[in-house]
């Protein structure tokens, strides 16, 4: 699945959304908030997995409609692109590993050092560079390493564990502390996986890169994830269907986040677009602590304006 050539071309036909990926990024981490938010409220009903299908089932009739849209509103239709067999595949990938990676979250939450896990699953920004210059060979500026190491370690601080915790071997090496690690090298892998989809595509447009990808992306992530949710838990499918109002807003979000996402992989490398993507957890924490009234303490500062300035640098040496 070598997409070497397929970047030299990808390339070429991008160049002139140089910057757009910007605010399609911006968009993403938005609509993701609001994902998430929904999503938050569907777990105590549905369980976690069901939960997490909703972002996949509710969102695919929406991928389908944006790619229908893409397709008859245009005077001039776009031509429909050439799929190859490394096109599915690097879509199957990044499709497994984004399951892989929640399922890695979910199995850190059964232990008992579940902050360290989360606190470790943001290494998902350096992991992706390192996967990025193996897989694909796109190999970071020192400006927009040096990016990624900052807003890497704001979000550090952000998510600290707590003290009896941060000083203890035993809880950063622990199960717990495994799972972190390899849900954020899953999360990494999957954006590999979907940067390398983007760029074999070669689509006339990002945003119809992006349509098809997500529409293929949900489509096996449906599937697959719905069918281990009907045969292996005792409700199956039945709750996702009497929950269809808030499903909706939950899958038309992730549908819309995703979109945003993939667009953004046909435009710049994955390293840059996770970084940057890192704003998601600056709108996070700040609606959290506008709904509970509670003040930053000194190291959640410096670590939003670490992120801050990380996110700045990436948007201006990130290219």
């Amino acid at each position: 699945m070598s997409s070497v050539s397929a970047a030299q071309q990808a390339t070429s036909v991008l160049t002139g959304y140089a910057w757009l990926w910007v605010p399609v990024v911006l968009f993403a981490a938005l609509a993701q908030t609001v994902r998430n938010s929904a999503q938050r409220s569907l777990t105590a009903e549905l369980g976690t997995l069901s939960a997490t299908l909703v972002r996949f089932l509710y969102g695919l009739p929406f991928a389908a409609l944006f790619l229908w849209l893409l397709y008859v509103v245009p005077d001039q239709a776009p031509a429909v692109p050439h799929m190859s067999g490394a096109y599915f595949g690097w879509i199957a990938l990044g499709a497994f590993f984004q399951v892989a990676a929640t399922a890695a979250l979910l199995m850190a939450m059964k232990e008992r050092n579940f902050a360290v896990a989360i606190t470790l699953s943001k290494t998902e920004v350096l992991q992706v560079a390192l996967f990025g210059a193996i897989f694909l060979h796109e190999l970071p500026t020192a400006w927009a390493l040096f990016a990624m190491v900052l807003a890497t370690v704001g979000v550090f601080l952000l998510s600290l564990p707590p003290r009896g915790q941060l000083f203890s071997l035993s809880a950063w090496f622990s199960r717990s502390a495994m799972y972190g690690l390899a849900c954020g090298a899953c999360f990494a892998i999957a954006s590999i996986g979907f940067r390398g989809a983007a760029l074999e595509l070669n689509a006339e447009t990002p945003w119809l890169s992006g349509a098809w990808g997500v529409l293929f992306a949900q489509a096996m992530q449906s599937v697959g994830l719905g069918a281990w949710v009907q045969f292996r838990t005792e409700r199956g499918l039945a709750p996702l269907m009497r929950a269809w109002k808030i499903s909706m807003l939950a899958g038309s979000m992730g549908a819309a986040a995703s979109l945003a996402w993939f667009t953004a992989y046909a435009m710049q490398s994955a390293a840059s677009v996770r970084t940057l993507g890192m704003v998601e957890v600056v709108f996070s924490y700040i609606v959290s602590r506008k709904v509970f009234s509670e003040s930053f303490s000194r190291p959640e500062k410096i670590g939003i304006t670490l992120v801050m300035i990380g996110l700045v640098l990436i948007c201006l040496f990130g290219n």
